[in-house]
C-alpha cells in the first residue's frame, strides 16, 4: 500500500503551448509498472481550457466544481458541471476546461500506452471556444 499525502506533490501552471489562459494542475497518481492510469485534478479559470489532443488509450474526466466546456472534433460545445463524468474514446480529438465566465475544477484520468498519455494539438481558437 502506499499513501500520497496531501501537499507532497508541488501544483504546475499548465504549460502555454498546451493551455490558453490560467490552468493549474495537481498531480494525484502515477500508478507504477505494470498499470498504466494516471490522474490529476485540473483547474482552469475563466475561459482557460486545453489544446486539442488526443489520448492513445482514451481518457475520463469527472467533474468536481464550476462549469466547463467539453467539445470533440466534429461535434458540439457540452456544458460540463459537478458530477458529470465524461469519456473521450481513444484518439477522439476534443478539448475540455472552463466556460466564458466560471472556473471549472476536474479529474483528468488516462493511461499510459508506451510511456504516452496524451498526443498535443492546435489550439482552440477563440471562435472555436465562442461557438
Amino acid at each position: 500500500m502506499e499513501i500520497k499525502r496531501i501537499g507532497i506533490q508541488a501544483s504546475a501552471k499548465g504549460p502555454s503551448d498546451w493551455f490558453t489562459g490560467m490552468v493549474r494542475i495537481d498531480p494525484l497518481f502515477t500508478a507504477p509498472d505494470p498499470a498504466r492510469v494516471v490522474g490529476a485534478q485540473v483547474t482552469f479559470e475563466p475561459g482557460a481550457r486545453t489544446a486539442w489532443h488526443t489520448h492513445p488509450l482514451g481518457q475520463t474526466l469527472i467533474v468536481t466544481s464550476g462549469c466547463g466546456r467539453a467539445q470533440r472534433w466534429g461535434g458540439p460545445i457540452e456544458e460540463i458541471r459537478p458530477g458529470d463524468v465524461i469519456w473521450f474514446a481513444p484518439g477522439e480529438k476534443h478539448w475540455h476546461g472552463a466556460s466564458q465566465t466560471t472556473a471549472m475544477t476536474h479529474f483528468a484520468i488516462q493511461e499510459k500506452l508506451d510511456g504516452k498519455t496524451v498526443d498535443w494539438m492546435e489550439q482552440v481558437s477563440e471562435e472555436q471556444f465562442g461557438a
